[in-house]
């Protein structure tokens, strides 16, 4: 299983907005991981959830097995999954349900 590592200060990401609701205590965890190390909260989310994913063998076998077959894909317009990461800004440990971007 490999490491994740968060860089400091390393927040410039591309993004795109997608409503989410996270836990009020995954959301204090959240702000202490930006406070410490000095991120935003748009990176860290794309950080950890790119790191799960990646981790997910299920998933990934689903994906490269959706790229080996792009005739079903094709048949299918306009299905296909779009780019999307989590625009969460201003988390507030304070929050008890969670953050809605």
């Amino acid at each position: 299983m490999s490491k994740l590592k968060v860089e400091k200060g390393a927040s410039k990401v591309r993004r795109a907005p997608l409503k989410a609701t996270i836990d009020g205590a995954v959301a204090d965890d959240l702000a202490l991981m930006c406070e410490w190390s000095e991120n935003d909260t748009s990176y860290l989310v794309n950080l950890l959830l790119g790191f799960a994913i990646a981790q997910s063998e299920d998933f990934q076998k689903y994906k490269a097995e959706r790229i080996a077959s792009p005739m079903q894909e094709s048949a299918k317009p306009g299905t296909g999954p779009s780019r999307k990461a989590l625009g969460l800004s201003g988390v507030s440990a304070s929050q008890e349900k969670g953050i809605s971007a």
